[in-house]
């Protein structure tokens, strides 16, 4: 089956003025799946090239020559059939320099997480009609000219604010870290502050924090939304840190339908948030020998140290105040 759906004035313009539209290859389980991603490719702006039943997919995929997006909605499959089609559509990308979209339930986070972090997917768990067309769209930008789609502008301005952030996490860690002569290897420099903060003096040994008083401090961030509005407070990096930090100490591995728990926000934030730390090199993957449908993640040495000496700064009274 070939069907072909595009927007006019939500396409590129080509060299000579003609229309080219991403092509957007799609795996659906069912019927409601199709119907999703023909109206999220519609209002794209993108055509769906080709729509693939998982049975077929693995095949059908190796045998693609040209692609710009592969879309997979996952939502009614069964993991014994999500696998291979998953495997199949990095290879894909790999060859084909194609972007992935993958769609799927809460329950299905850790074998996706497994087999596709670290290829620069687009991981929407349950979201919206708008949150699937943003990331089609987003992931069609990898053609010569833009989308001329109101949906590409809103979509890179929440992923401005969020490599923003990611930066100012980055520098306040990268100033635990600095090296024995107090340079800081060429990264950001000091932000200056409204106020004097005493100098943070790195420790001379391995400061000793408990586990206990990390989690002391997860449980009093989290205590104010039982008294504030849901959200007034979000900060998924600090949370996912703490989190990890808490289960470093504690000698646990988290994987990562846990820690998008930890993070107290939507699973598809939570998602970019540890995308983005890892690319930050804050956070690390690591593979479960016991079962290849799940990956841990655990904080790098960098960002483990940068824990330690942050609740050194902090002092033995402050409970509460990271």
């Amino acid at each position: 089956m070939n069907l072909e759906y595009g927007m006019p004035g939500a396409s590129f313009e080509g060299d000579e003025g003609r229309r080219i539209s991403a092509a957007v290859v799609a795996v659906c389980g069912c019927g409601a799946a199709e119907r999703r991603a023909r109206e999220a490719a519609t209002l794209a702006g993108a055509r769906i090239s080709a729509m693939l039943a998982f049975t077929d997919a693995e095949e059908r995929l190796a045998r693609q020559a040209t692609l710009d997006v592969i879309l997979i909605d996952a939502q009614e499959v069964a993991h014994g059939a999500l696998e291979p089609t998953l495997d199949a559509a990095v290879r894909c990308a790999e060859e084909t320099g194609a972007q992935i979209v993958a769609v799927f339930t809460p329950d299905q986070i850790d074998i996706i997480a497994a087999r596709l972090f670290g290829h620069g997917a687009h991981l929407l768990c349950d979201p919206s009609l708008a949150e699937q067309v943003s990331a089609l769209a987003v992931a069609g930008r990898r053609m010569p000219m833009a989308f001329h789609d109101a949906a590409r502008d809103s979509e890179s301005q929440r992923l401005a604010r969020l490599n923003q952030e990611v930066a100012r996490i980055a520098e306040t860690l990268s100033r635990l870290t600095r090296n024995d002569s107090g340079g800081n290897n060429g990264a950001v420099g000091d932000r200056s502050t409204a106020y004097d903060a005493p100098p943070l003096q790195k420790p001379t040994h391995e400061p000793e924090v408990d586990a206990a008083r990390v989690r002391d401090v997860i449980r009093t961030r989290r205590l104010r939304d039982r008294f504030f509005v849901n959200g007034l407070f979000a900060d998924p990096a600090w949370d996912m840190l703490l989190d990890l930090f808490a289960a470093e100490l504690d000698a646990n591995q988290v994987s990562v339908s846990s820690l998008c728990i930890a993070a107290a926000v939507p699973p598809t934030t939570a998602l970019r948030w540890i995308t983005n730390l890892t690319e930050a090199g804050l956070l690390r993957r690591e593979a479960d020998p016991l079962d290849r449908r799940r990956v841990f993640i655990a904080l790098t040495p960098k960002a483990s140290r940068a824990m330690r000496d942050y609740f050194a700064a902090l002092g033995p009274t402050t409970p509460g105040r990271a």
